[in-house]
C-alpha cells in the first residue's frame, strides 16, 4: 500500500507542475527529490509494522510557518526547487537540522546557481549554528546575492539571521537594501518595510540611553 501512496504523491506533484506551467528543465529536480525518497521508503520502509508514536530524542523547532510564508512569497513556492525546501523544512521541523543541510546540499550539487536553494541552505546553516551567522551560513548567504544580485530575498534573510543572532546594527543595512530591491507592487514590500521600522526604533531605543 505504501508504494501506492508514494505513485500517487509522484502523479500528484509532476500534475501540479504542469498545471502551473513550471520549467520543464526544473522537473529533474522534483524528480531527484522524489527518487531520493523512494529510495529512503525501500531501504527503511516497513509498512507492516503497527503504527506507533516515535521518538527521535531531537528539540522540534519553534514554529515559524509566518516566516516560511514570507519566504515562499519571495522564493516562488512552486518551483523546481521548492520540493528541496518541503523536505528541508520538514528535518528542521523536527530538530534535525543537519539533515535539513544535506538536503539542501543534494540539491545544490544538482542545481549549483539556483538561488533558491542556496537562500535554503544560508537559512538552514544559521539555524544549525544555534542561530549564528557562521562563515559557511554567510558564504553561502554571498552566494545567493553574487547569483541573484537584484532580488530581495538573500540580503533580506541574511539580514533576518543578525537579527536571530542578536547583531541588530549587522541586520539593518541588509534589510534596508532588501527593500530598496523590492518593487513597490510587490504583495510582501509591507512585511520588509514593517520590519525594518520596526528594527530602526529597537535601534534608536539601545541608542537612547547613550545620548546626552
Amino acid at each position: 500500500m505504501g508504494w501506492v501512496w508514494l505513485g500517487v504523491i509522484g502523479a500528484g506533484v509532476f500534475a501540479m507542475l504542469a498545471v502551473l506551467k513550471v520549467d520543464r528543465l526544473l522537473w529533474s529536480m522534483v524528480a531527484s527529490a522524489l527518487m531520493l525518497g523512494a529510495a529512503g521508503y525501500a531501504l527503511q520502509g516497513q509498512p507492516g509494522l503497527a503504527g506507533h508514536s516515535v521518538t527521535t530524542g531531537l528539540a522540534p523547532a519553534p514554529d515559524d510557518s509566518a516566516m516560511l510564508e514570507l519566504r515562499d512569497q519571495m522564493l516562488e513556492r512552486y518551483t523546481g526547487a521548492a520540493a528541496y525546501l518541503v523536505a528541508a523544512d520538514a528535518m528542521t521541523r523536527i530538530g534535525d537540522r543537519r539533515a535539513a543541510v544535506q538536503v539542501l546540499l543534494g540539491g545544490i550539487r544538482i542545481a549549483p546557481t539556483n538561488v533558491v536553494l542556496w537562500t535554503g541552505l544560508a537559512n538552514a546553516l544559521a539555524a544549525h549554528d544555534a542561530n549564528q551567522v557562521s562563515p559557511p551560513a554567510l558564504f553561502a548567504f554571498q552566494q545567493a546575492m553574487r547569483l541573484a544580485p537584484k532580488h530581495p530575498a538573500p540580503p533580506f534573510f541574511l539580514g533576518l539571521a543578525y537579527v536571530r543572532a542578536g547583531e541588530f546594527a549587522k541586520a539593518r543595512p541588509y534589510w534596508a537594501r532588501a527593500l530598496t530591491l523590492t518593487p513597490a507592487d510587490i504583495s510582501y514590500r509591507g512585511e520588509i518595510a514593517a520590519r525594518l521600522t520596526l528594527l530602526d526604533r529597537l535601534l534608536d531605543a539601545q541608542d537612547a540611553p547613550d545620548r546626552p
